[in-house]
């Protein structure tokens, strides 16, 4: 059973940079998928960023685009995404996720696997 657990968020100012990553125990995650969504109270988990198995390819939403890069090193079975130029429309709690299944996913339900979150929280 794979776990995952994210960290590096944070309070940051406008503007700011944060590098989330995402850990991966009880397996290797090198064949799975993988993705970052966010989440802010009563709306649904939405995609930020998706990347396949090899590291390409990739998807990011228009809305971060040219200001997030999601990334993996799979011999530290680990998942990366580094944002900048932070706004406050990107806070949110931000979650890993792992796909058993092939190509990238863009919707929660396709993932399996799930981290329990980490707070970004960006001051205006």
């Amino acid at each position: 059973q794979v776990q995952l657990v994210e960290s590096g968020g944070g309070l940051v100012q406008t503007g700011g940079s944060l590098r989330l990553s995402c850990a991966a125990s009880g397996g290797t995650i090198s064949n799975y998928p993988m993705a970052w969504f966010r989440q802010t109270p009563g709306k649904e988990r939405d995609i930020v960023a998706a990347i396949a198995s090899s590291g390409s390819p990739q998807y990011i939403v228009d809305s971060v685009k040219e200001r997030f890069t999601i990334s993996r090193d799979n011999a530290r079975n680990t998942l990366f995404l580094q944002m900048s130029g932070l706004k406050p429309e990107d806070t949110a709690v931000y979650y890993c996720a792992a796909r058993r299944d092939f190509g990238l996913g863009l919707s929660s339900i396709q993932y399996k696997y799930w981290g329990q979150g980490t707070q970004v929280t960006v001051s205006s």
